[in-house]
């Protein structure tokens, strides 16, 4: 496929077309194709963003310093799946750019990067992760204490007594408490 034509699709094919053209470019290791890829992850399309996401994982291509350096992207999906996308991919290079982004304006980009760092197993990251237990989004506070457990934190549940009654945070910390990472 031509690079225009390709383009053209991934910017205002149909659904269908999008999504095949995705597939077809999966293990492709050109710059220019994986940039319109990671274009994509803000699709307005959910199918497509999906596509996206699962083609930049699955791609077995040495593509981590395109997708850390698109971590910087002024698109929320963009920066939010890029650190889920490396976490996937088991690629520890852009752990300082994720952590940064733990402090992000946008709360689904929080979470996204507190849940990279914790399936990455990033032990650097455990004073973002800790800061976050005080975040204003609730998401992003079971977010922080999923990490948490994944880094083996050490938690203290009375900073968690004022959250709120929420039966997923509520099960987090029984978790916790299940894994003894609770002080």
């Amino acid at each position: 496929m031509a690079k225009d034509f390709v383009r053209t699709i991934l910017e205002s094919g149909t659904k269908k077309e999008k999504i095949r053209c995705i597939e077809g470019l999966e293990n492709t290791s050109n710059p220019t194709k994986i940039q319109m890829i990671i274009e994509r992850l803000d699709d307005k399309d959910i199918q497509v963003r999906g596509e996206a996401f699962s083609s930049l994982v699955s791609n077995e291509n040495d593509i981590a310093e395109q997708l850390v350096k698109n971590l910087n992207s002024e698109k929320t999906y963009v920066r939010g799946f890029l650190a889920l996308i490396l976490a996937n991919r088991k690629n520890s290079h852009g752990n300082s750019e994720i952590i940064k982004m733990t402090k992000d304006k946008n709360a689904m980009v929080r979470s996204c990067a507190l849940g990279a760092l914790g399936h990455l197993k990033a032990g650097e990251a455990v004073n973002a992760v800790q800061s976050c237990f005080s975040d204003a989004d609730l998401e992003v506070r079971k977010s922080a204490i999923k990490a948490a457990i994944d880094l083996d934190c050490a938690l203290n549940p009375a900073e968690f007594k004022n959250f709120s009654n929420d039966e997923e945070l509520k099960r987090l910390l029984v978790l916790a408490k299940q894994t003894h990472s609770v002080e």
